[in-house]
């Protein structure tokens, strides 16, 4: 009898466990390569990201106008142009609305904290004035303790206004080359891909941009009912700022799932200020009415539709963009997510479609 070779003397199980584990090493330790260079380079990376998404949103207007006999050159300049005025505008009224808000505001929120110290001393807690005095002064001292930490977030704005602008200009540099250009880019880039292959990567990368498309279209819309839900209900119950607060929420929603919760919170303390703890709850019963509406209605008719992506990992890689890049990473994520997504079944199908 002849001896056994000594892979034929390991365990079918653990040469296909141990087949599986070294190519899993191999595509973890490819993952951190790259998540170190995107880190490295995220200065370039993260405004290319949303460059990519804002043209995933203007391409079909661009090239509706195209279609109609407008110059390209010119179609992508109108549609630049529209899109920051709107932007603009949006921020400048909410900005606006708040600077003329505010003093009312602080009106009533010291009014708020005066009802606040006479329910504490008059209420069933009985709290003495010296209590509640020193309440304050320990309010205080931890605002004089960390001041040296605020003092230096704030030296270190300038630096963060300017890394903005120049994240800003670079953004809208490469925005209007995707507009102007995006197909050749794509079909320049992939050269690199072996020439077997180099068609089903090049339909794979038009199937993922296209769910970028549909993904910007549904979350406007989804945006937009959310935004239009809380600010009615905050203006028929009287909340100051009902506008700018529902503007707010419009520009949250853009972070699927916790955006708007986290914009419409500010609506609750705006409302716990100035109209009361009951108005307040209603707020919050208002704003967890309109998200579960859109976690069980708007999202997997919309969104699901347009990616075709779970919402638990809609919220993992929300979750993880946040903690990897904050809020331009928890902005960023599902749109990967839904590229991936698609680019990946498009690559792993038999037969690609077109």
């Amino acid at each position: 009898m002849s001896e056994k070779s000594p892979d034929e003397a390991v365990p079918p199980l653990v040469r296909v466990s141990a087949a599986w584990a070294w190519r899993l090493l191999v595509l973890l330790a490819a993952v951190l390569a790259f998540g170190y260079v995107v880190s490295t380079l995220e200065t370039v990376v993260i405004p290319v990201a949303l460059a990519l998404l804002m043209a995933a949103f203007l391409v079909p207007a661009v090239d509706r106008m195209h279609r109609r006999g407008m110059p390209r050159s010119a179609a992508v300049l109108l549609a630049v142009v529209g899109a920051i005025g709107i932007v603009g505008a949006i921020l400048s009224f909410v900005v606006e609305q708040f600077v003329d808000g505010l003093p009312g505001l602080s009106d009533q929120f010291t009014t708020s904290i005066t009802k606040a110290q006479e329910w504490l001393s008059d209420g069933p807690l009985h709290f003495s004035e010296d209590q509640i005095r020193r309440i304050g002064d320990s309010i205080v001292k931890v605002v004089q303790d960390n001041q040296e930490a605020l003092t230096t977030g704030a030296l270190t704005t300038v630096t963060v206004v300017g890394e903005i602008f120049a994240g800003a200009f670079l953004t809208l540099f490469t925005l209007v080359f995707f507009l102007y250009g995006g197909d050749r880019i794509w079909e320049f880039v992939t050269r690199l891909v072996p020439r077997d292959t180099r068609g089903r990567v090049r339909l794979a990368g038009r199937q993922g941009f296209h769910s970028l498309v549909g993904y910007t279209r549904a979350t406007v819309a989804v945006a937009a009912v959310d935004a239009v839900g809380i600010g009615t209900g905050l203006a028929i119950l009287g909340v100051p700022l009902a506008l700018p607060l529902a503007s707010l929420v419009f520009v949250g929603a853009f972070v699927p799932i916790v955006g708007a919760f986290v914009t419409g919170f500010l609506a609750v303390l705006v409302a716990l200020v100035t109209e009361g703890m009951l108005t307040a709850v209603i707020v919050l019963g208002l704003i967890v009415g309109i998200m579960q509406l859109e976690g069980h209605v708007l999202q997997p008719l919309l969104l699901g539709r347009a990616v075709r992506v779970h919402p638990l990992a809609v919220v993992l890689s929300i979750t993880t963009g946040i903690v990897l890049a904050g809020i331009v990473g928890g902005l960023l994520a599902v749109p990967i997510v839904a590229f991936l997504n698609t680019a990946v079944r498009s690559l792993c199908a038999d037969e690609p479609d077109g």
